[in-house]
């Protein structure tokens, strides 16, 4: 009897002992080298058997590694309606001669059969331009401008030297405001100078992927930039689709292919003050200084903030920073950059 005992102990040692090494030699197998690593995916070479890891959320804005384009954009009024500025990831609008502002869109990994109307560059402009490691696309120049973009060496591109077939001018608006481009046209003639098309540049934005409220901010449905009296732009907050819709000079803005609103998720205002630039041509054209720390307003998703806009260097990259000195959270989102003259009287305005 008690042999039978302790043979009936023994058998049951060695079926633990059988189950201990498969449970090991299991957790081996799912966990040393033959585990393969695809995307999201593990994937057991021998189990054949598929474990899903989370994701993290990237930034969808600004990725890629092809580099920026930048392209000056009309803003005149018979430029209006203008092609591409809600497929660009950032829209720089700045102060020229005559109380009128121009537009310069950065795209990177767009594909658009038409861009524009292109117009000529002036000098400040590049100092966004480089800080976005862009390509400059223009169509004729400053004397300032075509000097400094030999100085800086700006890999530009001047559509007036260009063939018809990369800057083409359309019927439906008069000259000088009728002239478009495309990004393929772009990539094609920045190929053949030799221009670099890829870059490994952060953005000049801290873009996250949670959602920023600007909790502590002032309330911003209305947003009024005058640029002077006769050129004043709006914004105009839509809570349900948590952007911002464009108008200028009292009109809504549209896109000239599409016919979509122009909208923005992110409004970035910055205040520089601008003079008369004498360049011996008498035509009124600006300057600028755009380095240095300036005062300015973060808006996005129905709020506002006041921010300071810090500036080393022409081709540095602008740091944007709350009052306690952090650079600020910016929604992953089209921004416009509204840099107006020092003294135009802004207004962020709640709707009654």
């Amino acid at each position: 009897m008690k042999k039978k005992v302790i043979l009936t102990i023994v058998i049951i040692l060695c079926v633990i002992a059988i189950a201990a090494c498969c449970a090991i030699l299991y957790i081996k197998g799912t966990t040393g080298n033959n585990t393969t690593f695809l995307g999201t995916e593990v994937v057991n070479e021998e189990q054949n058997q598929n474990t899903i890891v989370a994701e993290m959320p990237t930034v969808q804005i600004y990725k890629g590694d092809q580099r920026p384009i930048a392209v000056m954009i009309d803003n005149n009024i018979d430029a209006l309606p203008q092609a591409g500025l809600n497929d660009a990831y950032m829209v720089y609008e700045i102060i020229v001669e005559g109380g009128e502002s121009r537009l310069m869109a950065l795209f990177k990994g767009a594909n658009l059969e038409r861009i524009g109307p292109v117009r000529s560059s002036r000098h400040y402009f590049l100092d966004y331009a480089l800080e976005n490691d862009a390509i400059y696309v223009h169509y004729g120049w400053s004397p300032q401008a075509q000097s400094d973009i030999r100085t800086l060496g700006v890999n530009n591109i001047n559509g007036i030297s260009e063939t018809t077939k990369e800057f083409w001018r359309v019927k439906e608006k008069r000259s000088p405001h009728n002239v478009a481009t495309s990004t393929e046209k772009i990539l094609e003639i920045a190929n053949d100078k030799g221009y670099r098309t890829t870059s490994s540049s952060e953005s000049v934005l801290n873009y996250v992927t949670e959602e920023v409220d600007l909790e502590n901010g002032t309330v911003a449905d209305t947003v009024t930039i005058p640029y002077s009296q006769s050129n004043v732009v709006k914004w105009e907050y839509n809570s349900e689709t948590k952007r911002y819709t464009r108008y200028s000079r009292n009109k809504k803005q549209t896109d000239w292919t599409t016919g979509e609103d122009v909208t923005a998720k992110n409004i970035i205002i910055e205040f520089i003050a601008n003079s008369t630039l004498n360049d011996g041509e008498n035509k009124g054209r600006q300057t600028m200084n755009t380095t240095g720390t300036k005062d300015g307003y973060y808006i996005t998703n129905g709020k506002a903030i006041p921010i300071k806009c810090e500036k080393v260097s022409r081709s540095s990259k602008t740091v944007y920073k709350d009052l306690d000195g952090n650079e600020i959270d910016v929604n992953d989102g089209n921004t416009f950059m509204q840099i107006c003259p020092i003294n135009a009287n802004v207004k962020i305005e709640a709707n009654v």
